[in-house]
């Protein structure tokens, strides 16, 4: 044979076998598929590392970095290694936070965005529409119900038709020995999720027994108030007789508590106070912040770090290993990018090999498992309603302790 023959039978030879290896790889998501390649899934995240108040969730992006650290040790899903990118930070800016999603997706190509953390999803809408597996933190109506989005503990924003959680109105109801006779005072921020989380709160708190006194998103969203006492006032005369309520719950997150609580001690309040966001041991670190959140009692929407679960022995160990082998101080934030990167693991691992956008949400769809970090859960009841489960914590002495343990409870009809 000619030598130009021997060489196009050779190259032919060689795309043939080319060809019968691809072919039988089986399974091998085809190049069509966004972020997924024969051996890797891309990911990103979205997250308000920086704000104009200072709040930070930046350790979002820490606690799924370790999440995804540990697949990858243990073979990665269905032999793909994920590929994450970390999170992008959105400032709390909704035009970031939709910026931040196009550039994940468009320059980016990942295949799902988890975590997404923000007070504000702008992106939520371009990232349903591109068909984006997104995992994050239900607390916006974002999360509940278009197809492609996620929240790791459920939809925490009820919807009509659905329900509300009860954890934090019937973990009250304990810490005050029972809701009868009781009266307690919600104020919010001045905005759509503050008027919305009166609402429902509302609704929740009458629901276990207890009197509502006082419910107002009266607080300014944008900026913060350098007195408050024409707030404290008016709650503290909220109560039977004029007197003051036996609890006063906060929705809102710090430094708005921080404020509020200081104002509230300094007129004399002895009741419970409560919040849903200040269980960081960071926030301990200057003398007025301790004080101002010394025995304030705050939701949690998992089980405490405080608790010895299997499940949380390794979180510790994941944080621990991800974080260069340092004991970093623990918060919500790393649960917050912990489970969603569990989440989204989770499904995908379910998903199998031929991963797409397809069999990802056929997967989820019938997708649940039980004894989680954040209870039992199961989809899509996720995108309609929370899994129902939380604690209360207590700081006392500089020392977070449990006062009302990790359960679950059941939901009440939300209207």
């Amino acid at each position: 044979m000619p030598r130009p023959l021997r060489v196009i039978a050779a190259t032919f030879a060689l795309l043939l076998v080319t060809a019968c290896n691809s072919a039988s790889s089986g399974g091998t998501a085809p190049s069509s598929v966004r972020g997924v390649t024969a051996d890797s899934i891309r990911v990103g995240g979205i997250v308000s590392m920086t704000t104009a108040s200072g709040y930070s969730k930046k350790d979002t992006d820490l606690g799924a970095r370790a999440r995804y650290d540990r697949a990858n040790a243990e073979g990665g899903i269905n032999g793909r290694r994920i590929e994450y990118l970390g999170a992008e930070d959105d400032g709390q800016d909704p035009a970031r936070n939709l910026a931040a999603a196009r550039r994940l997706v468009q320059q980016d190509k990942v295949f799902a965005v988890s975590p997404m953390s923000s007070v504000t999803f702008a992106g939520a809408g371009f990232l349903d529409a591109q068909k984006v597996p997104t995992v994050g933190w239900g607390t916006l109506p974002s999360f509940c119900g278009p197809a492609h989005l996620y929240g790791f503990n459920g939809c925490l924003v009820p919807t009509p038709g659905g329900t509300l959680n009860q954890t934090w109105p019937e973990g009250l109801a304990a810490v005050l020995g029972g809701a009868r006779g009781k009266s307690v005072a919600l104020i919010a921020g001045d905005n759509d999720a503050g008027k919305f989380g009166i609402r429902t709160f509302t609704q929740g708190f009458k629901a276990a027994g207890f009197r509502v006194a006082y419910a107002k998103a009266a607080v300014p969203a944008t900026s913060m108030p350098s007195d408050w006492s024409a707030y404290t006032k008016e709650i503290l005369r909220s109560g039977p007789g004029g007197r003051a309520p036996d609890a006063v719950v906060s929705v809102m997150q710090t430094p708005y508590n921080i404020g509020l609580f200081t104002a509230l001690k300094r007129s004399g309040y002895k009741g419970v106070i409560s919040d849903p966001t200040d269980y960081d041991p960071g926030l301990l670190a200057k003398d007025a912040t301790k004080q101002a959140l010394d025995g304030v009692y705050v939701l949690l929407q998992f089980q405490p770090f405080e608790s010895d679960s299997p499940a949380m022995r390794q979180f510790k160990a994941d944080i621990r290993k991800a974080a260069g082998g340092k004991d970093v101080p623990l918060n919500m934030h790393m649960m917050t990018g912990y489970m969603s990167a569990d989440l989204f693991l989770s499904i995908a691992a379910k998903a199998g090999k031929d991963l797409t956008v397809e069999s990802f949400q056929k997967a989820a769809a019938g997708y649940s498992d039980t004894g989680t970090l954040v209870g039992d859960r199961a989809e899509p009841k996720g995108q309609k309603e929370s899994f129902g489960c939380g604690a209360l914590v207590r700081l006392k002495n500089g020392r977070y302790e449990v006062a009302v343990p990790f359960r679950c409870y059941p939901p009440i009809p939300f209207g």
